[in-house]
């Protein structure tokens, strides 16, 4: 029988299946047990290790009776120190700082963040992800851009973060390997929702970055993980709480997804739209939300005197330029040529960005006002196209995407076009054009919109 009771590091004798049992049956795991059970998992002797049933049959007792507040931590903390954790300069203390979002539909606050912070005096190792689902993650998004390359070396992050400021890169295999393996099981045994096991993979990978600060964009609505507003809440307060526990600073906004976040959604054309709106030409809602959530960080590290002077200097690197200037230096220090980086930043966008040569329109048939967008049925066309990926490691299509002419409250006359559906190897069908004219209401009488932020959670 496989790993039936084997002595630990400490001289104390451990059965896997005994802490499974345990969890089963509604009881508290001690750190030990917790800990002994990750270091099971990440093991790379044979005989030493979890089997992955074991770690799916845990998972699972854990989804039905759910982790104490004491379990969540201890989690948190074996997952984090699972595999190489940053350690910064000395003299880089209280400056180093990073955002994370629960995801949403045409969510690109990353790309237009950690420039615009890196210009503000913050150093911002933003490690994320590929996107699973509906459309690309941040990694997939920039990779839209000849040349970036998403892996570098832990020496090469330093000098980047103490040249530019900032780096969005990929997690490498030594960086908080049991969420790896854990996120992997996850979502094959229908274990993905449970909140406590969302706390620990998101806050685990932070920790690893050796942060000062860090800031949680938890979506609520249609268009988010968390559909409910308690739910979302629930989300950040124990998220606030586990990253507290690391000595983190830890802030989390509760942020409106039951609207599309910005005009775009598709890879290449989320990051177009990312450099207009560094260049401030961008949507006023994804502005909105990058300086609220860097004002929060720039207050957090004492680089503003408060949440709206933080704001301001936020909106300040953008409008003098000098957060796009840290995009094309960030761009170059990640395998971008020099002159298409410039050219991206400061010229042609699209020159170098794929783009559609399929764009097809669908317009209005009454006039009113823009009374519902459903970000959801967006998304799904969007997967359609192929934007984003079914499973792990499946390639993505960078050009198709929708591009929303029309917002939430706009005004609409019979005829206006209300979105763009571009295509690539893929064609929108009948049924993709007829899904996306159902997503966007249009009613006689003008709709009041909600605040982009919701809740803050300190």
């Amino acid at each position: 029988m496989r790993d039936n009771k084997q002595e630990s590091a400490n001289g104390i004798h451990f059965s896997i299946p005994d802490v499974i049992r345990k969890k089963r049956d509604g009881k508290e795991l001690t750190e030990q047990e917790i800990q002994e059970l990750v270091d099971r998992l990440v093991s790379t002797d044979s005989g030493h290790r979890a089997h992955d049933s074991q770690i799916g049959a845990f998972l699972m007792a854990t989804f039905l009776n759910g982790l104490t507040n004491a379990e969540t931590s201890a989690l948190t903390r074996a997952m984090t120190f699972s595999g190489y954790t940053f350690q910064w300069p000395l003299e880089w203390k209280g400056t180093v700082a990073d955002k994370h979002s629960t995801g949403g539909v045409g969510d690109k606050v990353s790309l237009v963040l950690a420039p615009a912070l890196a210009a503000c005096g913050l150093r911002v190792p933003m490690i994320s992800g590929r996107g699973l689902d509906f459309t690309g993650g941040t990694l997939d998004k920039l990779e839209a851009i000849p040349g970036y390359t998403v892996l570098l070396s832990k020496e090469k992050m330093q000098a980047m973060l103490d040249t530019v400021g900032c780096c969005i890169v990929g997690q490498t295999e030594d960086i908080v390997p049991a969420d790896k393996l854990i996120y992997a099981l996850r979502d094959i045994t229908a274990t993905v929702e449970r909140e406590e096991l969302i706390v620990a993979s998101i806050i685990s990978k932070k920790a690893a970055e050796g942060l000062d600060s860090l800031i949680l964009d938890v979506k609520t609505g249609r268009g988010a993980m968390m559909k409910e507003l308690e739910q979302s809440r629930s989300l950040a307060r124990k998220m606030v709480d586990v990253g507290k526990s690391f000595g983190m600073n830890v802030t989390a906004l509760v942020t409106d997804m039951d609207t599309p976040l910005g005009n775009t959604i598709g890879n290449a054309l989320e990051v177009a739209e990312a450099i207009q709106s560094l260049r401030n030409e961008g949507p006023e809602d994804l502005l909105t939300l990058t300086s609220y959530t860097g004002g929060h960080l720039l207050f957090s590290t004492g680089k503003a005197t408060s949440v709206e002077d933080g704001k301001s200097k936020i909106l300040q690197a953008i409008r003098d330029g000098s957060a796009l200037q840290k995009f094309q230096d960030m761009l170059v220090g990640q395998g971008v040529d020099a002159e298409v980086a410039q050219e991206v930043s400061f010229g042609n966008i699209w020159k170098h960005l794929p783009a559609s040569v399929n764009v097809t329109h669908i317009t209005a048939s009454s006039s009113g006002f823009v009374e519902d967008i459903d970000p959801l049925a967006i998304a799904r066309v969007c997967h359609s196209l192929g934007c984003g990926r079914t499973k792990p490691g499946s390639p993505v299509l960078l050009e198709p995407g929708v591009v929303l002419k029309k917002k939430l409250g706009d005004a609409v006359q019979a005829g206006d076009i209300l979105c763009e559906v571009h295509q690539g190897k893929i064609l929108a069908s009948d049924t993709h054009l007829e899904s996306l004219r159902n997503a966007i209401r249009v009613a006689e009488n003008a709709v009041k919109t909600r605040s982009i932020i919701i809740d803050v959670i300190e």
